[in-house]
């Protein structure tokens, strides 16, 4: 059954028999909805990159307006339609809508990216939502240059301003916010660390961007990023990586999505080893300590039981200057080595301040070999939110994450 439903969410059959416009309804499946991310292949209208679309859902004889965002298609890719089905959706419901034409292109929108010639920053109305910073960021003064790097997200802020990540702390200057490397890497033989920057093996640095994006219903980018190795000779990108992110127009907190595409640059197939850390990584606020924030897990586990263990989320909410504030992570089921295993640290973490570090380690118990001309791909998405989580709207989240609502085109 489950198996039936992911082939259907994939399932977009086109509509070409109304002129101008498409027949969309869409099933909540198996589970309650909230404010949920929801797109649609809209290819049946034959659109350009000067076209627009409105939406609208059919509620009994009337159609409401609602807010959507159309991605411009590149050559040989499908033009898809996003929208939020807004408020509360019941298991097993149905909705339906209809996508038309529209004559002028939109403009503008609550989702926004800023660039300030260093960093992109990702904004709902004037509130920041996450800034990636691709730009190069030295380490404090007196501290060696090597701690350096770009390409990495910080600050993540709550919906309220407060700031939920840290960069550069005192005890490892090579933590950045949100980030991405890889601790063993085999390439030609030879292993190296492209984490602990301290020990100048490689790092990773950011490349460009393309595909800013702007609207109603999301703001995003693409980011590519190059994984270098430092030989005595050279040093040289063996793997290439991309990241797709998007921030969600919804009610509860800032919704976003954090993709990465890895495939190696060479003719030499990368290597990702078994070690306990490694991948997609944050680390707190500096203010979070073991006296006020707390993990826990989609498998009931505590801080002290986390470590080694696996999950498909991890939350952790901590006292802030507005009261609590939170992240949610959530891990995809179609991961690497899912559910990944974790690495966080417990309360004795830096001589007994418990300091907050979470890691999802798909290569924490095996090797991930990654080889030339294939890509793969990491997904999670995280929420920040202000006061407390519960198990059941994380649940609820991942749900909507893992196994979204079913979109089928009338033909």
């Amino acid at each position: 059954m489950r198996s039936l439903i992911i082939s259907l969410t994939c399932l977009l059959a086109i509509n070409a028999g109304i002129a101008g416009k498409i027949k969309i309804t869409v099933q909540a499946g198996p589970y309650d909805r909230v404010d949920c991310v929801v797109s649609a292949d809209v290819s049946a209208l034959n659109l350009h990159a000067s076209s627009s679309v409105d939406l609208f859902e059919i509620i009994g004889k009337q159609k409401k307006r609602t807010p959507c965002q159309l991605t411009t298609a590149k050559q040989g890719e499908t033009p898809l339609l996003y929208w939020i089905l807004d408020g509360k959706t019941d298991a097993g419901s149905v909705r339906i809508f209809v996508v038309e034409k529209a004559k002028k292109k939109k403009d503008g929108g609550l989702m926004k990216v800023e660039d300030n010639q260093k960093a992109l920053i990702l904004k709902k109305g004037n509130k920041n939502i996450l800034q990636y910073n691709y730009a190069h960021v030295d380490p404090p003064a007196g501290v060696d240059k090597s701690y350096g790097r770009s390409g990495f997200i910080h600050p993540a802020y709550s919906p309220d301003g407060n700031i939920l990540t840290a960069i550069q702390p005192k005890d490892h200057y090579h933590h950045y916010g949100i980030w991405n490397p890889w601790t063993r890497v085999m390439y030609d033989g030879k292993m190296y660390d492209l984490w602990n920057l301290m020990d100048k093996q490689g790092t990773v640095r950011a490349k460009d961007i393309e595909d800013i994006c702007r609207g109603d219903v999301f703001a995003g980018y693409t980011a590519h990023l190059d994984h270098y190795i430092f030989t005595p000779e050279e040093e040289k990108a063996i793997l290439n990586e991309c990241w797709k992110i998007k921030a969600w127009n919804v009610s509860e907190g800032f919704l976003w999505d954090f993709e990465s595409h890895l495939h190696p640059s060479t003719s030499l197939p990368v290597l990702l080893k078994e070690y306990r850390y490694a991948g997609f990584g944050y680390r707190a606020t500096e203010d979070w300590t073991k006296e006020n924030c707390e993990m826990l897990t989609s498998e009931d586990k505590t801080r002290q039981q986390i470590d080694g263990s696996a999950a498909r989320w991890i939350y952790i909410t901590g006292a802030t200057k507005t009261g609590r504030s939170g992240l949610l992570f959530m891990g995809h089921p179609q991961n690497y080595n899912f559910p990944e295993p974790l690495r966080i640290w417990d309360e004795k973490a830096n001589g007994g301040r418990g300091d907050a570090f979470i890691n999802f380690a798909p290569t924490k118990n095996k090797d991930w070999e990654l080889k030339p001309g294939e890509r793969y791909l990491l997904r999670y998405r995280i929420l920040s939110y202000e006061g407390e989580m519960t198990k059941e709207k994380a649940d609820r989240l991942w749900n909507d994450f893992a196994h979204p609502v079913i979109v089928v085109t009338d033909n």
